[in-house]
């Protein structure tokens, strides 16, 4: 999965867990996941300052979260920047999990 945006691109690498966002070629930031099941658990999403304040964390987010839709997957949010966009944007409601105690337990360090 790649989408490109002027010089914005998010791509999945569903081997390590994680959505690359690229500005001008140039890694800028990341969001990792962990695969539980059917679930993908958001875990961590970080921008690099050199790329702060231009929405790109948001960018990176949206793009993740339809790729999450679009493999068929569901999503639990525990990294508060996606908690954070999720509760302003409804668009992915019908696929949130709400991470339970049991979950939070099984995930890597």
């Amino acid at each position: 999965m790649a989408e490109k945006t002027d010089d914005v691109q998010v791509t999945l690498d569903e081997d390590a867990s994680r959505f690359d966002l690229m500005v001008g070629g140039e890694p800028a930031g990341v969001a990792k996941f962990t695969a539980h099941g059917e679930q993908w658990v958001f875990t961590h999403t970080v921008v690099d300052d050199a790329f702060g304040g231009r929405g790109l964390g948001s960018t990176l987010v949206r793009e993740a979260l339809d790729a999450t839709r679009e493999q068929g997957k569901r999503i639990v949010p525990v990294c508060p920047f996606v908690v954070a966009y999720l509760k302003k944007h409804d668009d992915w409601a019908d696929l949130v999990d709400q991470p339970t105690d049991e979950l939070l337990g099984s995930l890597p360090d």
